[in-house]
């Protein structure tokens, strides 16, 4: 006699649900994820959501807005910038901090964050100054005047060169050429900025 036999397929363990920081932690990523992939007009709560492996309740209980989702997830992820490279000379440490600014740019949160300047409407965009502002316009013009302000103590740079429009060159140039002309900013390209202007710019007048 033949006995039929039978076995149960096996059980798999449930994920272990996540809670609190770990839970939020794992939006974030997801937020920044799509933004780097779909940018911010394709960005969605359910995408977050399905991203981070978690219901869209739990997204919505957060954070009531995709802009309020977004602006937490770039403050969250934005590098620290503390003190700009002091290697001897102007020309070394503005590559030095140009080659941070390169990198930064094209990280997940630099990548997120350049959607939504580049995406979002005026009236969208609005709700992120204060983030931009604070997290990368004034740590960038403080590194900067910091290298410039030790160019003017060793000679290399004239006195009046520490002003706004100097100070915006760098990121100016750095932002509208990686958009229009798609720029990836190799070292090549970052010495030929600081070679052909900044050093220029910077440099004392002839007396």
């Amino acid at each position: 006699m033949v006995t039929s036999r039978w076995t149960a397929a096996p059980v798999q363990a449930a994920s272990p649900r996540r809670r609190g920081a770990v839970l939020q932690r794992a939006i974030l990523d997801a937020a920044l994820e799509q933004l780097g992939t779909v940018g911010w007009n394709g960005l969605t709560m359910e995408g977050v959501a399905a991203g981070a492996q978690t219901g869209k309740a739990a997204v919505y209980r957060r954070w009531p807005s995709k802009e309020d989702l977004v602006a937490d997830a770039l403050q969250a992820a934005l590098p620290r910038l503390d003190e700009a490279p002091d290697l001897g000379t102007v020309r070394e440490d503005l590559l030095a901090l140009c080659r941070t600014a390169r990198d930064a740019m094209f990280s997940r949160p630099g990548v997120a964050l350049r959607a939504v300047i580049h995406e979002c409407d005026p009236a969208q965009v609005e709700r992120f100054q204060g983030l931009i502002f604070e997290g990368v316009v004034r740590p960038t013009v403080e590194l900067l005047h910091q290298a410039i302000s030790r160019g003017i103590e060793r000679g290399e740079v004239r006195p009046d060169a520490t002003n706004d429009y100097v100070f915006d060159a760098v990121p100016a140039m750095m932002m509208y050429r990686s958009k229009v002309r798609g720029c990836e900013w190799e070292d090549r390209e970052l010495e030929e900025m600081v070679d052909q202007l900044m050093l220029p710019l910077l440099r004392p007048h002839a007396g």
